[in-house]
């Protein structure tokens, strides 16, 4: 499947506002300079196109191109990256963290939200240029090592192979990845892949310290043939998925496609921590939606 065809399936499984569009028509005000991610990245952007990294908060950077997610979080005995990119990407990725100031080689584990080539392609390429430590599901981590994806995914046989990990350890599901003083939490949540994850941490200004969530965007998107109502016990871990979401709360939420948690708006409008919003639960009541929306569509006569 083509770029231009992923972007245009995404955009219409994203039927629903998602977590931070309440802020999408604010623009930010006249005299006011646009954020650089703004005013070089648009919504739905091109996979490899790059665009400048910013911190999100306090020891939490973006560092991925225009189209694709990639959050680095930065500690004294080295960082976490989570997301590669495609291939090609990775090098934009690469370049963003030199550009935040960091060196790639102080990167000690690279992570992942869910094992499509256009998020984990470059996998390989970080691994090899950081020396990292690779972590991911165990369905997740197979789809590294072979570079195939699952069988079991609702997009299998759309993608090309990607060029594979040399060496994947497993997370356990809750159980926090360490660096230092650094501790980010894995919540698995299959649904667009089996392997998909979602990641909470915490990162501080001061005393001020804010949730961090990088949820995977859950989108009922599949292959023609694929029908979720035809596997149910896949279809009732998407939908606890979306409750694994909503319980774990965050003030900040970012998804593995930056358009998919209205990055571009919120940032029109001031920044990623919206005060008194609730972003996960927002994302979770929108995974729902289309979700449903989908249900409703496979009843429809093919």
């Amino acid at each position: 499947m083509g770029q231009a065809m992923s972007v245009k399936l995404l955009a219409l499984a994203t039927l629903l506002p998602l977590a931070g569009a309440q802020t999408a028509s604010i623009a930010p005000p006249r005299s006011a300079p646009l954020h650089p991610w703004v005013s070089e990245c648009k919504d739905w952007d091109e996979w490899d196109k790059s665009g400048p990294p910013f911190k999100v908060y306090g020891n939490t950077w973006y560092v991925g191109t225009c189209g694709i997610s990639a959050l680095l979080v930065t500690g004294p005995r080295g960082h976490v990256l989570i997301d590669s990119g495609t291939d090609a990407g990775a090098e934009a990725v690469l370049a963003n963290v030199a550009r935040a100031g960091f060196k790639p080689r102080d990167i000690k584990v690279l992570l992942s939200s869910h094992e499509h080539f256009d998020h984990v392609g470059g996998m390989a390429r970080l691994q090899q240029a950081t020396g990292a430590k690779v972590l991911a599901s165990p369905v997740a981590a197979s789809v590294l090592r072979t570079g195939k994806d699952s069988a079991e995914d609702p997009q299998a046989g759309m993608h090309k192979p990607m060029r594979p990990v040399a060496k994947v350890s497993l997370l356990r599901n809750g159980q926090a990845v360490r660096v230092g003083p650094l501790a980010l939490t894995p919540v698995f949540t299959p649904g667009h892949t089996p392997g998909a994850t979602s990641w909470r941490w915490q990162s501080c200004e001061g005393a001020d310290c804010k949730t961090i969530v990088y949820a995977d965007s859950l989108s009922p998107v599949s292959r023609d043939d694929y029908r979720f109502s035809d596997h149910p016990a896949y279809l009732a871990a998407f939908q606890r998925s979306a409750d694994r979401i909503e319980a774990i709360g965050c003030d900040i939420l970012i998804a593995p496609h930056p358009s998919a948690s209205s990055m571009r708006a919120l940032l029109q409008g001031g920044g990623l921590a919206s005060v008194g919003s609730r972003p996960c639960e927002a994302h979770a009541r929108t995974v729902r939606a289309n979700l449903m929306l989908r249900l409703i569509k496979e009843k429809q006569p093919r």
